[in-house]
């Protein structure tokens, strides 16, 4: 397998149990948070949404400069809404993981920065499995929001404590 089949397998499969997890959110919880410091069961949601779209931006782009472009949370009205966006930048990446072209694009520097601050300087794989592990990482958080709102969790790599009989 090349380099570009490994993290196409790799997204796909992210892509499958992120999906389960988003059909479930109580759109009644939007505003709810567990913590102060938290993000909003909202801001969590859609930011789990976008995360799919970051390896077409990578591919697109040489950088993304957050003094340049500071991050907007999108604000959804429904669950349909947030299905849509995850599946648009699903569709998004799926159009650059599916060309074999752009497996040597996977060696050009992509930079993450703040006007003069640097945060990473990296070859873009690096880059694009940094952002499918965003998502697993988020996801993970977002069980959390869920096993605290008494919402039974969908299985990640198997069955999970709510699915065993």
């Amino acid at each position: 397998m090349t380099r570009l089949e490994i993290l196409k397998k790799d997204f796909e499969n992210e892509v499958v149990t992120t999906r389960k997890f988003l059909n479930i959110i109580p759109e009644d919880k939007w505003d709810w948070k567990p913590h102060p410091k938290s993000m909003s069961l909202m801001q969590l949601t859609t930011h789990i949404a976008e995360l799919p779209g970051w390896p077409a931006m990578v591919f697109e782009t040489s950088e993304l400069d957050f003094a340049a472009f500071p991050y907007q949370p999108t604000v959804v009205k429904d669950r349909k809404e947030l299905l849509d966006i995850f599946e648009r930048e699903v569709e998004k990446t799926g159009k650059y993981l599916n060309d074999p072209e752009n497996e040597k694009k996977l060696d050009d520097t992509w930079t993450l920065r703040e006007g003069d601050k640097i945060y990473g300087v990296n070859p873009k794989l690096e880059v694009i499995r940094m952002s499918i592990n965003q998502t697993i990482h988020h996801r993970a958080q977002l069980g959390v929001f869920l096993r605290l709102l008494d919402i039974p969790i969908p299985g990640s790599y198997g069955p999970s404590a709510d699915e065993q009989f």
